[in-house]
């Protein structure tokens, strides 16, 4: 008899909220992480059906071609969107269900393995934005105070505090991304992180085991 395939565990949180790092963990402790920004870059990249209609959308300048390799002008694309959120959105709507394809590719391929994982993880920085999340079995939320996301994300970007509030305030709130949660993690720098993701762990497995079971 063929095991029901591993849970789908949806891991977000607001930038600079920890999300990435509660990723790093459950990748130490054996369970496959789709990072779903990282993937958004790399099929803008490579895909070439997405740079086609991403190109239509945005215009010829959104590719330059060097040393015979097409790339994504990263600086004109963002000077595209940035301060306009219909055209983000547009974006988003491309880029977004070819994110999907690659993400069911990547999960039927952990369902068909041998000895599959209890759980596998997409990380999605807008994943109920997007409305991945109805693609997962529970949902897991990162979250911080906006002092300490800011203090990171300054740190990290080498931005402005206006900077990284206007970030912060382009995605959904904490309370929101509750409202959807199954399970929340607290990364605020007094609260351990990892016990807490341990104990998380522990408990999808146990979920996973009484449905194989």
């Amino acid at each position: 008899m063929t095991p029901p395939p591993p849970l789908r565990i949806g891991l977000t949180g607001g930038i600079g909220s920890g999300k990435s790092t509660v990723g790093r963990l459950l990748q130490l402790l054996g369970i496959p992480v789709y990072n779903a920004d990282l993937a958004a870059r790399r099929l803008m990249e490579h895909d070439p059906s997405l740079q086609e209609a991403i190109t239509r959308h945005f215009g010829q300048e959104t590719y330059i071609t060097e040393n015979q390799t097409t790339k994504l002008n990263r600086p004109y694309l963002a000077s595209q969107v940035f301060g306009h959120p219909d055209r983000l959105a547009a974006l988003n709507r491309l880029v977004h269900p070819a994110v999907e394809r690659d993400f069911e590719r990547w999960a039927a391929q952990w369902a068909r393995h041998p000895s599959p994982p209890p759980y596998i993880v997409e990380e999605a920085a807008i994943l109920i934005e997007s409305g991945a999340h109805r693609l997962m079995d529970r949902i897991v939320t990162v979250t911080a105070p906006e002092p300490i996301r800011l203090q990171r994300i300054i740190q990290r970007d080498r931005t402005t505090p206006a900077a990284a509030r206007a970030r912060i305030s382009a995605q959904l709130s904490d309370p929101q991304r509750a409202s959807y949660a199954d399970f929340t993690l607290t990364a605020d720098d007094r609260q351990l992180l990892i016990p807490q993701v341990l104990a998380l762990h522990t408990t999808l497995c146990r979920e996973t085991a009484a449905i194989r079971n």
